[in-house]
């Protein structure tokens, strides 16, 4: 049986001027003169890719796209138009992205996290919607780094995404600091692996190692604002976040290790540097 949108070995059945059909006298699939090998005959073996070409025909291809049916991968879009954002599949017809299919708006150049699907119309197309392709089954654990794709963004809930763009992760509300949108690609350590395999993130590294970094962070800002911030670890937590893209806990923690290390002092209203 040939399948559309997927890699195959399928016997020739019949040899014209313009190619081999592979298949079965009922059920066949035609791959053009181009890509025929000199010496093939009659029942030989072939493993091809089927997709539609410009006029919506089945057609074979020795070439391995870049994406599989039911597979998730990053594509780049090639152009846009009328209907959608054509990507760039490794084959030499673009795989259409319909604007429905787009969770964010996407130009020429950009970079998409995308699964390939049937249409209803029995065509092959790309979506952002990748939520229900992504696997449970990786190997991961905890305290393991990860790196992966935003594919959604639930305000009450937490930041989806794909770890290694492919398996189910989430970020949870807690966590969701600073201008995050989908399709940012993300830095992260897994906190919780579920029973049904699905990955908890933190995009902080443990309290000891982040407590470092946001030191760091925070004495480096001073050094740059000429010796002192204007704000005090009493500030608010908007102010704080806007600045440092971290909760004000992490900020008085930080704040306390530097203070402690005397590297700091804390006057009314603000913070200066002691220049150790």
């Amino acid at each position: 049986m040939v399948e559309l949108g997927k890699i195959q070995c399928l016997n020739v059945v019949k040899k014209v001027e313009f190619g081999i059909y592979l298949g079965t006298e009922t059920d066949k699939v035609l791959l053009p003169a181009k890509q025929v090998p000199a010496d093939i005959e009659i029942g030989d073996a072939m493993t091809v890719f089927v997709y539609r070409d410009s006029s919506d025909r089945l057609i074979a291809t020795t070439k391995t796209p870049k994406i599989l049916l039911g597979q998730t991968a990053v594509l780049k879009v090639s152009q846009t138009g009328k209907i959608g954002a054509f990507l760039d599949w490794g084959l030499e017809k673009d795989i259409l992205l319909p604007f429905k299919e787009q969770t964010t708006h996407v130009q020429e150049g950009d970079e998409c996290l995308v699964a390939l699907y049937i249409d209803k119309s029995n065509r092959l197309a790309a979506t952002m919607r990748v939520y229900d392709y992504l696997s449970t089954g990786s190997q991961y654990v905890k305290d393991s780094a990860v790196t992966g794709t935003v594919i959604e963004i639930n305000p009450d809930f937490g930041i989806y995404v794909a770890v290694d763009n492919k398996y189910f992760g989430m970020i949870l509300k807690n966590e969701m600091f600073g201008k995050i949108k989908i399709g940012d690609t993300f830095h992260g350590r897994v906190t919780k692996v579920r029973d049904d395999g699905k990955l908890t993130i933190s995009l902080k590294q443990k309290a000891y190692i982040q407590m470092d970094e946001d030191s760091r962070l925070i004495y480096d800002a001073i050094k740059a604002n000429g010796g002192s911030l204007p704000f005090t670890d009493k500030a608010e937590p908007e102010l704080i976040k806007d600045k440092f893209n971290m909760s004000k806990n992490a900020f008085k923690r930080a704040v306390g290790r530097l203070l402690k290390e005397g590297r700091i002092k804390i006057n009314a209203d603000s913070i200066v540097s002691t220049g150790k």
